[in-house]
């Protein structure tokens, strides 16, 4: 049986302006000059104790900005988060042919609400989020975690996403990777890593649908 993976932020969510606004509130929180919005949308998909590091944070101080910014996220997120366009046709296109799974570095208890609340979640078997692994995309311990779970053959799974980590992740699993351009990356960056680079998530379910 053939198997997708989905990452969720820029390849089938919309949740930029929670996530922007959760930073600032996170940065208010410790009385620091907040980043610009495009500084911290580069860096959508990292780990968030990763990115507060990335934009200036001290190590030290990475868990209690992540702390902050969660308090605020759960209390938003469900209102400012959007299925991209497109999404609810690739993931029902996808479930006809395929067992589905989400591989996130969102944390899975949000990210499931989030689904719910979307109306989706129940057509995924399995989601990796950032506290079901010790090492996060772009290390391949979130696919393979997701390839036991569901008892799946690398050769004939796919990995969607829309940076270099979920390409890279999937890579480094041994199944094959699509990018995605409705996200956080361009064309360059995502074609070092795969020759599927395509616009959103359902055409990539669609070319996934033509190798069968």
């Amino acid at each position: 049986m053939m198997t997708i993976l989905f990452d969720l932020d820029g390849t089938l969510i919309d949740s930029t302006d929670a996530i922007i606004e959760s930073f600032g509130v996170a940065y208010e929180t410790f009385g620091r000059a907040i980043p610009e919005d495009e500084q911290i949308k580069k860096l959508i998909g990292h780990p968030l104790d990763l990115m507060f590091m990335m934009l200036g944070i001290d190590a030290l101080e990475a868990n209690a900005y992540v702390n902050a910014y969660k308090g605020h996220y759960r209390l938003i997120s469900r209102k400012k988060t959007t299925l991209l366009p497109l999404a609810l046709e690739a993931i029902k296109l996808a479930s006809r042919m395929a067992i589905l799974g989400i591989v996130t570095t969102k944390t899975a208890q949000y990210s499931e609400e989030l689904l719910e609340h979307l109306g989706v979640m129940h057509h995924f078997d399995v989601l990796i989020g950032r506290e079901s692994v010790t090492h996060p995309k772009p290390h391949p311990e979130p696919i393979l975690k997701a390839l036991q779970a569901l008892n799946a053959d690398p050769s004939q799974t796919w990995m969607i996403g829309d940076t270099p980590m979920d390409l890279i992740c999937a890579k480094e699993a041994g199944v094959q990777g699509i990018g995605v351009l409705c996200g956080y990356s361009n064309k360059y960056e995502l074609q070092k890593h795969t020759s599927f680079v395509v616009h959103d998530a359902l055409d990539a379910v669609k070319i996934i649908e033509r190798s069968l």
